[in-house]
């Protein structure tokens, strides 16, 4: 993976605090928006977890980090663009979607076409974590965005979800 560029906003002190007058607010809103969802593409990160440290919310080189409030502004500016979801009421863990919950269905039907899977049975962890996916966008998919995904395959009428004896027996059967 190649390494990632942080934009040029990053390495100015005043973007890592959240700015009083409107129009600039609005402006490092939206530049923060689209670096966090560019960063996590990159690095295959689906949630951020606001008690934790996030590497993206710290510039050591100019001794800066984001406040919980500016994080979770950011975050919440997502998740009313719907490009994230809130997992919890605290709003403590962000699930981040750098692609729409349709767009992740789209690719793993895609996936499922190329590789003739349909009419075939697969366990979620074989979807994200199998031979088969292996060097696709679809591995490493987080679970919480591939139910999603799949339930709207199943609207389609493009997959069945079941359910085995443990969370490990998971599974989808493809349709053509």
């Amino acid at each position: 993976m190649d390494q990632f560029k942080m934009p040029y906003f990053y390495n100015y002190p005043p973007y890592f605090t959240l700015q009083p007058v409107k129009d600039t607010r609005d402006k490092q809103v939206q530049l923060w928006k689209e670096l966090i969802l560019k960063y996590c593409k990159n690095y295959k990160i689906f949630i951020i977890n606001l008690d934790e440290e996030f590497p993206l919310f710290v510039n050591s080189s100019i001794e800066r980090k984001l406040s919980h409030e500016a994080r979770e502004l950011f975050l919440g500016a997502l998740v009313t663009e719907g490009k994230a979801e809130w997992l919890d009421k605290g709003h403590r863990k962000c699930l981040i979607l750098w692609r729409t919950i349709t767009d992740w269905a789209n690719l793993i039907l895609h996936f499922v076409k190329e590789n003739g899977f349909e009419d075939g049975v697969m366990t979620l962890d074989e979807i994200r974590t199998g031979d088969e996916t292996r060097g696709t966008d679809i591995a490493g998919i987080d679970r919480t965005v591939l139910i999603k995904a799949l339930r709207v395959l199943e609207q389609r009428g493009k997959a069945a979800m079941f359910k085995g004896t443990s969370a490990d027996d998971e599974g989808v059967k493809f349709s053509a």
